[in-house]
């Protein structure tokens, strides 16, 4: 009764571990329960002999150390083919090796490759702000240096007409004080110093003299007025000009071609021989 009990009891500690595995390795399994069977059998016939239980009992014990000992060795071979077929996988995914980017611009995008608008003026907007007042075309193509310049002509004009007006209208009021009968009206004597008599002067000569002065003050009043409307209408022709040509290319390149060519003259059968250049600028 002993003899079974203990049979039993080593069955069970055999069968324990493999049954905790069966489900990861069914043929470990299935290898390990014919195991078991001839164990059982082979328990069972030599139960009744004594003395010979005790070594039967070492041997299965040892058989099942041996089991015991290949499930985990079965797992730690599982263990390291996964991170095997995982580190095979990540090396045949080579990197893609990128060839030069092609950068493909809308030519109607306002927008740069930096992202920032581009600047592009409109002639008619700067042609309408330069006759809104003059140096606005100029301010709105940023070309802020061309501002002063024409502040300065403006202002030099200004002051060159508002000159030539006083001077005129001076002369022209001494012309006329010379020119009627009024004794009272003498004018044309502020021209001279306190101590000149009036007697002493000649007035067909100072008749001349005031008539051509005044003409000439009259033409350079007028002729700055003249500048003024040229500044005007120039600083508009600018600024039109200015928004046209802003993406206009202005660098050094200048290159010249010449390359030799047949050349066919009006009136004669036989080609002529010649050069064709072109100049690139």
């Amino acid at each position: 009764m002993i003899m079974k009990s203990l049979a039993c009891f080593l069955i069970g500690v055999i069968l324990l571990p493999i049954a905790c595995d069966a489900a990861r390795i069914p043929e470990v399994n299935a290898m390990t329960e014919a195991r078991v069977a001839a164990a059982v059998d082979s328990i069972a016939s030599r139960s009744m002999r004594p003395g010979a239980a005790e070594p039967e009992m070492q041997s299965e014990s040892g058989s099942a150390d041996e089991e015991a000992m290949e499930m985990p060795e079965l797992d730690a071979i599982l263990e390291v083919e996964a991170p095997r077929a995982e580190a095979d996988s990540t090396a045949t995914a080579a990197p893609i090796e990128e060839g030069p980017l092609t950068v493909v611009v809308d030519p109607d995008s306002p927008y740069g490759l930096d992202g920032k608008k581009v600047f592009n003026p409109s002639p008619t907007r700067a042609v309408w702000l330069s006759a809104l007042f003059p140096g606005l075309g100029q301010i709105y193509n940023r070309r802020y240096w061309k501002l002063p310049i024409i502040v300065a002509g403006y202002m030099g004009l200004g002051y060159g007409t508002s000159w030539n007006a006083r001077m005129y209208q001076d002369y022209q009021l001494a012309y006329s004080d010379i020119m009627d009968d009024d004794p009272d009206t003498k004018s044309y004597l502020d021209f001279f110093p306190p101590t000149v008599d009036e007697d002493s002067l000649d007035k067909t000569w100072l008749s001349q003299t005031l008539k051509s002065r005044k003409d000439y003050y009259r033409r350079n009043r007028d002729l700055c007025i003249i500048c003024c409307v040229g500044l005007y209408l120039l600083a508009m022709l600018d600024a039109y000009v200015d928004a046209s040509l802003s993406h206009f290319d202005i660098s050094d390149d200048i290159s010249l071609d010449v390359a030799p060519t047949i050349m066919s003259a009006p009136g004669v059968r036989r080609p002529t021989p010649g050069l064709n250049w072109a100049l690139t600028f």
